[in-house]
C-alpha cells in the first residue's frame, strides 16, 4: 500500500483555525479516509488535500469532498503545494519525483531528473512562480535519509541546484512572501539526533541563520502570504523524523519573532498535520489535520 490509513479507532479531523484566538472550527470529520496536508485556494473556496494517494478538493462553506482526477502520476504523498496563478498544484508522488498537473483535474507532467538526488519531496514555490524548493535524499550505505539537504530547480524543469550540503537532516524548504529567503528545519545546530529547529537561508544557500532555540522539535515554516505571520509544528523532545499519531503543538510567531512564539493549538497528530502552508489567501486562518484515537 502507497498510502497512510487510519487505524481502528481513529479519526481524521479537519480544522480552521483563527488567528484572533477563538476555537478551532472543525470543517470535517471522517473514518473513512486518512486526508493530509491541506493547501488552501487562491479564491479562499477550498482546501486541497492528499489521502489514499489521490488529490482531493475540500468546500469550505459545504465541506463537501470530491477527488480530482489525475492522469500519469503515481500515488502522491502528503507534498504538495499551488503554484502562484491559482491553477496549477505541484506534487511529490510516491515514484520519488515532483509533477506538475492543472488544479482543476487532467494529466500530470514529471519535472524532477533522475540521478542524485534519488528522492524528491516538494515544500516550497517562489513567489514568482519560477522556482521549485524541495528536500532531496542521497541515500548512504542503503539509508536514504542520512543526507537530506535543500535543492531547488526551475518550476518548467531544468537543473537542481544544492543550497545545503550537511549530514544533518533539513525539510521543509519554503519561499517567505517576498521571496528574499526560504526557511527550513534543520539538525545542523544540534549533536542531538532528531532535534531539528527553524532556519532561514538566501535563495542562494548564503547566510543560513537559525531562528528557534528551544528543547523541543520544530517542523515546517509556514509564512501568512501578507509576511505577517508563521505557523510551525512542534514534536516533544527526543523526536526523531516527523511521524505521526504524537501529542504536537501549532505555534504562531508574529512580526518575525521566533523566539516568542505562542501556542496556537494543541492536538494530536504529526506527520500531515501541517506538512505544506496550509494558510487562507486573507491571512487570517490557517487549516490543520488532527487524528485522535478513541
Amino acid at each position: 500500500m502507497d498510502y497512510r490509513t487510519l487505524a481502528e479507532g481513529q479519526r481524521c479531523q479537519i480544522f480552521i483555525a483563527g488567528v484572533d484566538g477563538a476555537p478551532p472550527e472543525l470543517l470535517l470529520e471522517t473514518t473513512e479516509i486518512l486526508l493530509e496536508a491541506p493547501n488552501w485556494t487562491l479564491d479562499g473556496r477550498a482546501l486541497i488535500l492528499n489521502g489514499h494517494g489521490d488529490l482531493w478538493r475540500l468546500d469550505v462553506e459545504t465541506a463537501e469532498l470530491t477527488q480530482i482526477p489525475l492522469e500519469g502520476i503515481p500515488a502522491l504523498n502528503n507534498d504538495h503545494v499551488l503554484a502562484p496563478d491559482g491553477e496549477t498544484i505541484y506534487l511529490s508522488a510516491n515514484d520519488w519525483h515532483i509533477y506538475r498537473a492543472p488544479l482543476a483535474g487532467g494529466r500530470a507532467e514529471r519535472i524532477t531528473n533522475d540521478g542524485v538526488p534519488e528522492y524528491h519531496f516538494l515544500h516550497g514555490v517562489s513567489p514568482d512562480g519560477a522556482t521549485l524548493a524541495y528536500i532531496g535524499l542521497e541515500p548512504v550505505d542503503g539509508n536514504p535519509w542520512v543526507r537530506a539537504n535543500v535543492f531547488t530547480i526551475p518550476s518548467a524543469g531544468g537543473d537542481d541546484t544544492k543550497l545545503t550540503d550537511t549530514d544533518s537532516p533539513a525539510d521543509g524548504s519554503e519561499y517567505s512572501p517576498d521571496g528574499q529567503w526560504i526557511y527550513f528545519n534543520t539538525e545542523q545546530f544540534s549533536e542531538t539526533p532528531g532535534h531539528a529547529q527553524i532556519a532561514r537561508m538566501r535563495p542562494d544557500g548564503s547566510d543560513v541563520e537559525q531562528l528557534t532555540f528551544d528543547g523541543v522539535v520544530n517542523w515546517f515554516p509556514h509564512w501568512s502570504p501578507d509576511g505577517a505571520l508563521a505557523v510551525y509544528l512542534s514534536f516533544p523532545a527526543g523526536t526523531e523524523g516527523h511521524p505521526a499519531d504524537l501529542p504536537v503543538e501549532l505555534k504562531l510567531v508574529e512580526d518575525g519573532a521566533w523566539t516568542e512564539p505562542t501556542v496556537a493549538v494543541r492536538l494530536f497528530g504529526g506527520q500531515g498535520t501541517i506538512n505544506v502552508n496550509s494558510w487562507s489567501p486573507t491571512s487570517d486562518r490557517f487549516a490543520y489535520v488532527a487524528y485522535p484515537l478513541d
